[in-house]
């Protein structure tokens, strides 16, 4: 799996656990989807990436967007 397939994976598993925590936990966890949308806004915008660090600290091999 690459890199760019791997945040795209845990992005996704954190929009679904966020919803699930808002659901059934209290609705402030809506703001934990918040931080995950604007966190895609600001490394849509200046290609950095958090996750993407960290994934590559793992060994994950190289995408075509996040290098």
């Amino acid at each position: 799996m690459t890199l760019d397939r791997s945040v795209f994976l845990f992005a996704g598993i954190m929009v679904l656990v966020s919803v699930l925590l808002t659901t059934f936990v209290s609705p402030l966890f809506v703001w934990f989807t918040v931080f995950i949308g604007v966190n895609l806004i600001q490394s849509s915008i200046t290609g950095f990436c958090p996750a993407a660090a960290v994934f590559k600290l793992f060994g994950i091999k190289s995408g075509c967007a996040f290098k």
